[in-house]
């Protein structure tokens, strides 16, 4: 029988894991993009060749299925935690997973206004490395954090493919307890929790991103 104190842990580990993940595809991933939106055609310092190895490799990592990623990454993962069971053991493949999805949000988000902005800062005599840290990520805020948004809700769904494989969570309830042994009941509680955290993160993000337009 499955109490009210599995489902509260059950619920902790896929926060923990949707949380952690997100702040590290958050750094990650806006370096990335940044890096994208500056070596790109009509970019601060176009280089096709920098751009092609950079987007390509960014199209890669989007394209793995997130169940192989966490296989391949079973021994980076080993040896960064030390194990590959626990909702600690599934960050690195949320994160590698994570990066290169936010990575092109954060590319288009600077090149909504990235032209215009750039004109600006060079008229004012700001090196690229202030352009983008003064005026860039600033004026872009509410798109990157719309993007990043976005890409927490899609690291809670894969909290649930990385829970049924051992990492705990939700996934794990829903998967083991529900599903495997015939207890649809589990299945349905482990859904309806993790539906409320997508709806809190997309609340979240709204309310962010509202505050931030009226900043600016």
């Amino acid at each position: 029988m499955i109490g009210i104190d599995e489902y509260i842990q059950a619920f902790n580990e896929t926060l923990y894991m949707t949380f952690a993940s997100t702040v590290f595809v958050g750094l990650f991933g806006l370096a990335l993009g940044v890096m994208l939106f500056v070596y790109a055609k009509g970019g601060l310092r176009p280089n096709k060749r920098i751009y092609s190895v950079l987007s390509v490799l960014t199209s890669i990592g989007r394209s793995i299925p997130f169940l192989i990623l966490i296989v391949l990454l079973i021994p980076v993962t080993r040896i960064i935690v030390g194990t590959i069971l626990g909702p600690s053991a599934a960050v690195p493949a949320l994160v590698v997973g994570g990066i290169p999805f936010y990575a092109r949000l954060v590319e288009l988000a600077l090149f909504e206004k990235g032209h215009d902005l750039k004109e600006t800062g060079r008229a004012f005599g700001l090196t690229d490395t202030r352009i983008i840290i003064k005026i860039l990520i600033p004026e872009s805020l509410p798109s990157l954090v719309r993007g990043l948004t976005v890409t927490a809700i899609a690291l809670a769904g894969f909290t649930s493919i990385a829970g049924a494989i051992g990492a705990g969570g939700l996934g794990d309830l829903a998967y083991l307890y529900g599903y495997s042994r015939n207890r649809p009941q589990v299945t349905w509680v482990a859904t309806v929790l993790i539906v409320a955290l997508i709806l809190a993160i997309q609340l979240t993000g709204d309310l962010t991103v509202k505050k931030l337009k009226k900043t600016q």
